[in-house]
């Protein structure tokens, strides 16, 4: 684990165990801040250490400095160690509950002495836990959902995670064994939103050297197994790794059977056997007679395929669409030209305007829409109308100096209990771009709130639809089918979240939305400059959803982007 994530994770502790103690949300806050600035910093924090530059990140102020400072100096972090002795400490878990805050922990175990999951349930089932105030028979099975949502969350990690062990575990094998082919496979290179064991693959004649490497890594926590071609460990939390050495002339095999899905390969099987071959992960054979199996391309061609992209294989039809000639050409990550639902030190975001607008460009982008969250998002710092004016002249300023990159006025408006917008349309109108959203009253009418704001002529996106949240929150109770018929009769687009925690729309729900002829938007939803590497999966979960660059709306250029506008059933011109 590295020190980003070590420090990220402490910060995050002692916030939730402030929260849990009733302490202000501005010191709570501050500590939250700290760990995603951590979180999602793009280089080693220790670097900033030794060059004594921590203060210059956003939210890192002299306090948050010296205890960095502290724990890359000892080891260990005073603050951190003072709040997990304290008794609010083992009740932290807890808080991964969907539907249980802190002030509901706390008085559980104030009342009952509850300071585990096995604990709720037990009080849940003697009836002692409806005598608290407000448990009512609604909240009480809320909270039931949340614990059944977390145990079944808990075999499975985010693909931001599992990206983050992956890397890591691959930076250490080959800084000790360089090998040309080495790759994930599994369900972490088909891209799906979680992820339980990680698959790696080598190519090598040494397989016995090879797995002693690996077993023996500095992550390596414990280690499952070590025989000539396989080798597991596990790591951080318990991740298992799973790595197979192959022969060179095998690898493309491997790479196609471990990466899956299985039912596509059963699939694949059937088609192999009707052709009077065979295949598993060494080749595909006629007889005894290799025909293919060094490269994966060769594989599929031998069955009569084209080769078919890793996210498609999930026998969802894409092996009848390949026969057929008529496999989509997906989306690339290079098809995207811009980011628009992008955030700000003006609400809850770590960088300044004109920080993320020139990492937007570097990155080669042609422009951002900054939407900062509106006035009733008081948690996130919201934008009054004054202050979205302010930044709004701040953003003209700072397109003067740019001649190939345009910063575009945004929002991400709340969509309020009632389906008001938490601007009047007049505000709207002065936007370039609005993102509409909903942050509270998670079962309070979602579907129609939702469809009352796709009918407003100023919203342009709809930002992550279901609300959902990987292992922590399930998405709302909403109607898709209704809102994707909405949508396509007004000509909003709905977004594809790529934060990992979201992936919102899913990929079954984007590949649906493209059904009824949706437009999409894959944006980040970035609170830091390197919030944007978070395009990726989304890219990822667009990618296994089926589509293709012109579907999205982020691969226009700002002329197409603005002509889109102007070209919507129920658009801002009409």
């Amino acid at each position: 684990m590295t020190n980003n994530t070590i420090i990220s994770e402490m910060f995050n502790r002692i916030a939730d165990i402030l929260e849990i103690q009733g302490e202000s949300g501005f010191k709570v806050n501050a500590y939250r801040r700290a760990s995603r600035v951590i979180e999602e910093l793009g280089e080693d924090i220790e670097q900033r250490w030794q060059a004594k530059t921590l203060h210059e990140l956003p939210g890192i102020g002299d306090a948050l400095v010296k205890k960095i400072d502290e724990f890359l100096s000892t080891g260990t972090m005073k603050k951190y160690d003072e709040m997990m002795a304290s008794s609010a400490a083992p009740l932290v878990d807890l808080l991964s509950i969907q539907n249980l805050g802190p002030k509901t922990v706390a008085l559980m175990h104030q009342k009952l002495g509850v300071t585990s999951i096995d604990d709720i349930i037990r009080v849940m089932d003697n009836g002692q836990l409806a005598t608290l105030p407000g448990m009512g028979d609604k909240k009480l099975e809320n909270i039931r959902k949340g614990i059944e949502l977390f145990q079944a969350g808990q075999s499975r990690i985010t693909i931001g995670k599992a990206d983050k062990i992956i890397q890591h575990v691959l930076a250490e094998f080959q800084e000790r064994m360089p090998l040309p082919d080495v790759t994930p496979a599994g369900s972490f290179r088909r891209m799906k939103a979680t992820i339980g064991d990680l698959d790696l693959l080598v190519a090598a004649e040494n397989g016995a050297e090879v797995i002693d490497v690996f077993v023996n890594l500095p992550d390596a926590t414990e280690v499952l197994a070590a025989g000539d071609t396989k080798g597991s460990i596990r790591v951080d939390k318990g991740i298992q790794v799973d790595l197979r050495v192959v022969k060179k002339n095998e690898f493309g095999a491997a790479l196609q059977y471990f990466t899956g899905s299985q039912a596509h390969n059963v699939k694949l099987r059937g088609i192999a056997r009707k052709m009077g071959l065979k295949i598993n992960e060494y080749g595909v054979f006629e007889g005894e007679r290799a025909v293919a199996g060094a490269d994966e391309a060769g594989v599929y061609q031998a069955l009569g395929l084209p080769w078919i992209p890793p996210e498609l294989r999930e026998d969802r039809g894409e092996i009848e669409t390949a026969q057929a000639g008529d496999l989509p050409d997906l989306i690339e990550q290079d098809n995207i030209r811009g980011d628009l639902h992008v955030h700000t030190t003006y609400s809850d975001g770590h960088h300044s305007i004109a920080e993320m607008a020139e990492s937007a460009r570097q990155r080669g982008y042609q422009y951002i829409a900054i939407c900062d969250h509106s006035r009733s998002a008081i948690y996130a710092n919201g934008l009054s109308i004054h202050r979205l004016q302010q930044q709004g002249n701040e953003i003209d300023d700072l397109n003067q100096r740019f001649s190939d990159f345009t910063v575009l006025k945004g929002c991400e408006v709340d969509i309020l209990p009632d389906g008001e917008l938490d601007f009047p349309n007049d505000i709207l109108a002065t936007l370039d771009i609005v993102v509409a959203s909903i942050h509270s009253g998670f079962t309070q009418n979602v579907t129609q709130r939702i469809l009352k704001a796709i009918e407003n002529p100023f919203v342009d996106i709809i930002a992550h639809p279901t609300g959902r949240l990987y292992t922590k929150r399930d998405a709302y109770n909403i109607d898709l089918d209704v809102v994707f018929k909405k949508a396509a009769e007004t000509g909003a687009a709905l977004e594809i979240n790529s934060h990992p925690m979201r992936l919102d729309l899913s990929d079954i729900h984007t590949r649906q939305a493209q059904a009824h002829g949706v437009a999409i938007s894959i944006n980040t939803d970035a609170h830091t400059s390197d919030g944007y590497d978070y395009v990726k999966y989304g890219i990822g979960t667009a990618r296994r959803g089926w589509a293709e660059a012109h579907h999205v709306i982020n691969t226009f250029t700002i002329d197409q982007l603005r002509a889109w506008q102007r070209s919507r059933p129920k658009g801002r011109t009409q």
